[in-house]
């Protein structure tokens, strides 16, 4: 039973300044040339690379999760932190300056920028097989990142009418100089950018092998595509992903419902970030750990416990699920609240895509089509709900696939994601209000105008 999982070689680290804001490093007015590859163990050393990026705290290792629930608190979770960036994202009074959309967009393009290196130099390993997986890395984390921040800093998929809102510059080539870093690339379309990341995940699920180790392989890739293809409501072709990952048998549920965040590459985990107690996203400014953890330990606090999860949502729960008992605890800032157990150890691995999320997703997309590709419905919700120790249903309804997975992925970084997709609102914000986008950078205007800010800022 084989997982993927990144290897975090580097930290994103970020400064306080009186206990009220990051420290928003200035980004410098030009770039480093982008690093020769000559050979082919300059190619793994770039996709290694580009993994510990993903890693980082303005990505997967904080950001891509923490951003998706804060600009959905509602009903939900409060912002009790003193970072102004994240409580502007909570209140959704973001200005162009906010830090988070900075560093977030800004470490997502090199990223890119890092894997179309290699991209653009894959001639430079002389085994064609490994050429053919450096390829399929190369695009998977390309693929994942359009697609990331797509949904970051865009209106939403079908927000209008062909989808010909402003999307993403799709950038597919290094960047080796300034004159190129500041070319005039305009924003491509949503229905363009989407299209990009389906075409650089498709290729990756067809290069990469079965089993890749460490490294992200054919399973991997064919989850983010049942996520984009779900983001779109594309249920057919989101239920045939899905449906193949689970079909795979490389994956099965845990147990419990706390395992794939107590230990490392279990057998559900399709995606999983890779840290340490020396390696992860952070320990004092960042990282999920410190962000949502408020646990006490020897009569000393673990984490800041910015985020308080409100107890009308705990309480939402069947007093009997193990999501429940397991993983909400009442925290070391006072009684009666509540903070998720998801995230205690600042060196554990940080779960990206589990098996139940593949269930979830199956079964909704069977109910949507009245069809039972796989597993019927029932089937694939009530093993979800079966881990979790509450009662089967029968025969369940849209509505009950969609609140198993309220409840199964809460705090895993989807949450605006399906309300957008779901068409729902936030509080008094509906699913296209322009203050659910994040800004693109000024710097970025400033340097390229043919980039088109969003709507407010």
């Amino acid at each position: 039973m084989k997982k993927t999982f990144i290897y975090i070689i580097s930290a994103l680290v970020v400064g306080l300044t009186a206990c009220q804001d990051r420290l928003e490093i200035e980004p410098r007015q030009s770039i480093d040339a982008a690093v020769a590859l000559t050979n082919e163990q300059d190619l793994q050393s770039a996709i290694i690379g580009a993994y510990g990026q993903l890693g980082s705290g303005a990505l997967f290792g904080t950001n891509f999760n923490l951003l998706s629930e804060l600009q959905a608190t509602e009903n939900y979770i409060t912002w009790r932190g003193t970072f102004q960036s994240y409580r502007e994202v909570a209140n959704k009074t973001m200005t162009f300056a906010n830090a988070e959309a900075n560093r977030t967009w800004l470490t997502g393009y090199q990223t890119i920028n890092t894997v179309n290196n290699v991209l653009a130099n894959l001639d430079k390993s002389t085994n064609a097989d490994t050429r053919k997986v450096i390829e399929g890395e190369a695009r998977f984390v390309r693929g994942i990142l359009f697609f990331e921040l797509v949904r970051y800093y865009a209106l939403p998929w079908g927000a209008v009418s062909g989808n010909t809102q402003p999307g993403l510059p799709l950038v597919l080539t290094p960047s080796t100089t300034v004159e190129q870093a500041n070319a005039q690339t305009p924003r491509s379309t949503v229905a363009q950018t989407y299209a990009q990341a389906i075409d650089d995940l498709t290729k990756a699920s067809t290069l990469l092998p079965a089993d890749n180790g460490t490294r992200a392989d054919k399973y991997a890739a064919l989850a983010f595509l049942a996520r984009v293809y779900l983001q779109q409501s594309d249920y057919a072709k989101a239920l045939n992903a899905a449906n193949q990952v689970i079909q795979s048998g490389q994956y099965r549920l845990n147990p419990g419902v706390s395992a794939a965040f107590r230990n490392r590459n279990t057998a559900e985990s399709i995606f999983e970030i890779q840290q340490n107690d020396q390696n992860n996203a952070g320990t004092s400014n960042d990282g999920l750990t410190t962000l949502y953890a408020s646990l006490p330990v020897n009569g000393s606090p673990v984490g800041r416990g910015d985020v308080q999860i409100n107890t009308s949502f705990v309480n939402s729960y069947s007093a009997t699920d193990a999501r429940r008992t397991e993983l909400f605890y009442i925290g070391f800032k006072g009684s009666n609240r509540y903070y998720t157990g998801k995230f205690t150890d600042f060196g554990a691995n940080i779960p990206i895509i589990r098996l139940a999320e593949m269930l979830l997703i199956r079964a909704e997309c069977n109910v949507r089509l009245s069809s039972t590709t796989g597993a019927t419905p029932a089937a694939d919700v009530n093993a979800v709900r079966a881990r979790a120790g509450v009662a089967p249903i029968a025969a369940p309804t849209l509505n009950d696939v969609l609140q198993e997975r309220v409840y199964e992925l809460a705090f895993e970084g989807l949450r605006i994601h399906d309300i957008k997709r779901l068409r729902q609102s936030t509080g008094t914000y509906p699913w296209t209000d322009p203050k659910l986008v994040l800004p693109i950078p000024k710097r970025e205007i400033d340097v390229n105008p043919a980039i088109v800010q969003n709507e407010g800022y």
